[in-house]
């Protein structure tokens, strides 16, 4: 085997250096965090910048919509740039382009400026993602690669809960554009890091750019991922929305078609599929997504909208669900190597569960603490089974094709989570009325608190004082038709959950024999129990 064939399966790193697997890790956690952090702590601070630039909504819409397409389009070429340029140069150019899109999102001196900069930390993000992920399965062997990404999955779950507080704070203290600006030190923190510390790892063969492929998965994946950014609005039943979702479907198709029968070197392995672990345990991740992070945004929107706290301490109520995850994660990793996903998932899944039962049954007073309760345990459950369905799927990926495999996985997961965003969106809302609606996005606003909760509003004097705006009835038809909705919502995640569950029970692990990946290799299927 040659030097540059053996850079290319990744297996020397552990065997040239026992310690480069954990100056992997170090390079990768630093980096991902920044990139998902940023993510959610820009959320908290949208009608902030609305408000700074006059915008209208429609508009200021594209500050979230451009950067998920941006990421949409760039994770499924991640896996090509990898094997024509090298996995560390690509990586790296993504951290780099991500915290160069930082820094002009901070220096932003309109919306316009904004938004295109949006776009270009979209861009470096999607291509770091995906990455990181293939890059710990190289450097790791196979019977540490669960507690690899169980470490690395740390920061995937625990920066989405500390971005809100971050953000929280900096929009309160009036330095929102330091939401962007702090990713700069950190990001050039994180290209040195990977610098340094990372080795190169490319193809020994040259690649062909799967230009049509490229093409017709733009079209598809983003006109979907604009669809679903629109339809809360709009509508599902929009012309226009109806219009984008064809237009992605077509284009979906046409890349499946393309991948399957025509490139010579498709962008995208989609006969990966064929694999029955891989299949099971994708179709089980996106079950996941769906239930997990579909529904994620419902929570802070109920405590908002409905229980009237603010951003910040909406973030803070959240952090059970972090702190858990937090533990949880690297633990279920360390499992994963010894007993498998399937006892992992089930646990995961039956939590998550009642967990979701008890959020289906939410009411206008539930206690803070108690619902603090059942964050935790969704953080248990989050931390049972993300990262465990994602490094079963990779477990029958060689080295080789695991730029491509994580950037497939990763591709579909977005997709998987925009539609699930956007379908319990519309569960949720679909119990108000229009009157109701006007109260809820009036209880949006720092003007007044809750729906169910107006007392809470403090006057210039300090005295409680409800809105004027409407009567005492109509407050409680919003409070009725709002929680209505949530209920709705979750439940739809509770059947999503006990979809996850069968699925789950068919993935190997205890019981069963489990050997790890040492048994499969790319060129077989694996078995699926």
């Amino acid at each position: 085997m040659t030097d540059t064939e053996t850079a290319a399966t990744g297996i020397d790193g552990p065997a040239a250096d026992p310690a480069y697997k954990w100056k992997v890790l170090v390079s990768v956690i630093f980096g991902v965090f920044m990139v998902v952090l940023d993510t959610t702590a820009v959320n908290v601070a949208f009608q902030t910048v609305r408000a700074e630039y006059g915008a209208r909504l429609s508009d200021a819409q594209w500050i979230i919509s451009l950067y998920v397409l941006a990421i949409g389009i760039a994770t499924p070429i991640a896996g090509f740039l990898s094997d024509r340029y090298g996995i560390k140069r690509t990586y790296t150019g993504g951290l780099a382009i991500f915290a160069f899109g930082s820094l002009l999102c901070g220096l932003a001196p309109g919306l316009f400026a904004l938004v295109l900069a949006r776009g270009l930390q979209g861009l470096g993000g999607g291509l770091a993602l995906p990455l990181g992920s293939a890059l710990l399965l190289r450097a790791f062997p196979s019977d540490e690669q669960g507690k690899a990404l169980g470490l690395f999955g740390v920061a995937i779950v625990f920066a989405p809960m500390i971005g809100p507080v971050l953000g929280g704070i900096l929009v309160d203290a009036g330095f929102w554009r330091w939401i962007f600006f702090i990713n700069v030190p950190i990001g050039a923190f994180g290209v040195l890091l990977a610098t340094r510390l990372l080795r190169e790892q490319r193809s020994p063969h040259e690649h062909r750019l799967d230009v049509v492929g490229l093409l017709a998965v733009t079209i598809g994946v983003g006109a979907i991922l604009y669809a679903t950014t629109v339809v809360e609005t709009a509508g599902w039943t929009a012309p226009g929305v109806l219009r984008w979702f064809t237009v992605g479907a077509i284009g979906l198709i046409a890349f499946a078609f393309t991948e399957l029968f025509v490139a010579p070197e498709p962008l995208l392995d989609l006969r990966l599929y064929r694999r029955p672990t891989f299949a099971v345990a994708s179709i089980v991740g996106y079950v996941t997504i769906l239930s997990l992070f579909g529904a994620e945004f419902l929570m802070p929107l109920y405590l908002q909208a409905v229980r009237g706290r603010i951003a910040l301490d909406a973030g803070l109520i959240m952090l059970p669900m972090a702190i858990a995850a937090g533990i949880l994660t690297p633990v279920a990793g360390r499992a994963y190597d010894r007993i498998g996903p399937r006892p992992l998932l089930v646990v995961g899944f039956v939590l998550l569960g009642i967990n979701t039962w008890n959020f289906a049954h939410l009411g206008a007073t539930t206690s803070i603490a108690w619902i603090c309760v059942l964050l935790a345990i969704r953080g248990a459950a989050l931390g049972l089974t993300t990262q465990t369905t994602f490094v079963t799927a990779m477990s029958v990926v060689s080295g080789p094709a695991l730029p491509r495999g994580t950037s497939l996985v990763n591709a579909t997961r977005n997709v998987v989570q925009s539609l699930g965003v956007a379908v319990l969106a519309t569960v949720a809302a679909a119990t108000l009325s229009p009157r109701s609606r006007a109260i809820q996005a009036e209880a949006s606003t720092e003007s007044m608190a809750g729906v169910c909760e107006p007392a809470r509003v403090e006057s210039g004097g300090g005295a409680a004082q409800v809105s004027r705006s409407w009567t005492e009835r109509e407050m409680q038809s919003a409070c009725d038709e709002s929680i209505a909705g949530f209920e709705h919502a979750y439940t739809v995640s509770f059947v999503a959950a006990v979809i996850a569950l069968v699925l789950s029970i068919v993935l190997p692990g205890w019981p069963g024999k489990w050997k790890g990946r040492t048994t499969w290799t790319d060129e077989s299927p694996a078995p699926a129990g």
